[in-house]
């Protein structure tokens, strides 16, 4: 604000020629930004629109998103499969994303795999957007209040704050609520602690649960879904998407993630319909921890249904009537090769087949050493284990020993196509490749 106002044009061209052509939208940008600190400036001054850009350009920064690792991939049919050739299939890729200070996101490719299996990734576009955030997001108070007796939050300030509140709310009403409940006891220190902890408590819960939006005009590759919320400020990690099929037949895209605040894992939920407007969820309930849950694609005998590992050890099986609430867990599978001695997990969700649903694993062994295995579970009833491999899958060999994280192949997600089992992996934990293999020899190897 002190510059002279003829220095400040010079200045904002200066920032333009450096930077204009590496963002899309950037005089756009600078004025988000402004927007969004406008409260610092002094209040009785009239800015300029170039001052205003220039300030805006002081409080952004470039992230290298992908500097450290691209990896722990999932691939899921692409919503859209028009004009793509008969027997190929368009698929979406979706990444973990690993730049300065090991914080991670959700980033995307898409591409193609043909009919003789031949895989073929189209190139990114060169730039990456964070989506808008839906600005009032809609909450169904059961669900919520249900959600809130999950995490305790049981008392009367609660019901007094959701008594005001209809059947569905805003986040903004919500806020108005509390602030009203708030107000009748004057400034905050009026109020009690533990109502105090109870509002604190019911608005970062409203804040895990939002919603944003990409414009249809950016390329899946520009997406960038980076940490929102408190609970995921140091990453989202290792989301396993599937694409879900509902009562009705039509389709949507679960993905369940690990959100880290650089303390705590949180499990939690995103879904999507067109890879555009996702929706972020909490997952809640006893069995609703650590990491490595996986959906799968669609309700058996009328239940959701669940593969998870809050053990860190052994993989459970869950079901629930509800996707946002899990509460009980059942053991199917525990290390007892020597591959996999020091933990087994999933390596994403459940792929059904003729033979029953084949699940891809992540065997632990010497010297932190990961090996991608696979098991079978029963169609109708897949508490029952009926073929599980002795030998890995996939191990690292000596090209992919060395990276972020040494001896370490990975997946998150992979998918059977005319016949032929496609797994998409991450190795070292740094960059990812794709293996391929006739899901007959998969399965002939079983014992």
């Amino acid at each position: 604000m002190s510059l002279p106002e003829e220095q400040v044009g010079p200045l904002l061209e200066e920032v333009y020629t450096e930077f204009s052509q590496r963002h899309r939208h950037i005089c756009q940008l600078f004025l988000e930004r402004f927007e969004q600190i406008r409260g610092l400036a002094p209040a009785q001054e009239e800015i300029s629109e170039q001052r205003r850009l220039l300030i805006g350009s002081y409080f952004l920064a470039e992230y290298s998103l992908e500097s450290a690792a691209l990896f722990n991939p999932s691939i899921v049919p692409h919503p859209d499969q028009t004009d793509v050739p008969a027997g190929a299939l368009r698929f979406v890729l979706s990444l973990r994303a690993t730049g300065e200070g090991h914080i991670s996101s959700i980033t995307f490719r898409t591409g193609t795999i043909h009919t003789d299996h031949r895989i073929e990734v189209a190139d990114s576009a060169g730039f990456l957007t964070e989506p808008r955030q839906i600005p009032n997001p809609v909450y169904e108070k059961a669900l919520f209040a249900r959600k809130l007796a999950e995490v305790g939050l049981r008392g009367e300030f609660t019901g007094r704050v959701m008594n005001q509140l209809g059947e569905s709310f805003t986040l903004e009403e919500l806020r108005g609520s509390l602030d009203a409940e708030g107000k009748q006891f004057g400034p905050p220190e009026g109020m009690a602690h533990d109502d105090q902890n109870a509002a604190q408590g019911m608005w970062m819960l409203a804040r895990s649960n939002y919603e944003v939006q990409f414009q249809p005009e950016q390329q899946l590759s520009e997406r960038i879904i980076f940490p929102a919320t408190p609970s995921q400020r140091n990453g989202i990690e290792d989301a396993r998407f599937v694409c879900f099929q509902k009562d009705d037949g039509t389709r949507i895209y679960y993905a369940t993630f690990t959100a880290f605040d650089g303390r705590v894992i949180m499990p939690e939920l995103v879904e999507t319909s067109d890879f555009l407007r996702f929706r972020f969820i909490t997952l809640n309930g006893p069995a609703a921890e650590n990491k490595g849950m996986a959906i799968f694609p669609r309700k058996i005998n009328g239940l959701y249904a669940m593969l998870s590992r809050q053990d860190n050890e052994n993989i459970y099986l869950m079901f629930s009537e509800n996707v946002h609430f899990w509460n009980q867990r059942t053991a199917i599978l525990k290390p007892v090769f020597p591959w996999e001695l020091v933990q087994l997990g999933n390596c994403g969700s459940p792929i059904e087949t003729d033979a029953g649903w084949l699940v891809l694993s992540h065997g632990v062994g010497p010297l932190r050493k990961y090996c991608i295995g696979a098991f079978l579970l029963d169609r109708d009833d897949p508490s029952q284990v009926i073929g599980r491999l002795r030998e890995p899958l996939l191990k690292p060999n000596e090209n992919e020993r060395e990276g972020y994280v040494p001896n370490v192949v990975y997946s998150c997600g992979a998918l059977v196509h005319n016949g032929e089992l496609i797994i998409p992996y991450a190795l070292a934990d740094h960059a990812t490749t794709f293996a391929t293999v006739p899901l007959k020899e998969v399965l002939a190897a079983m014992c």
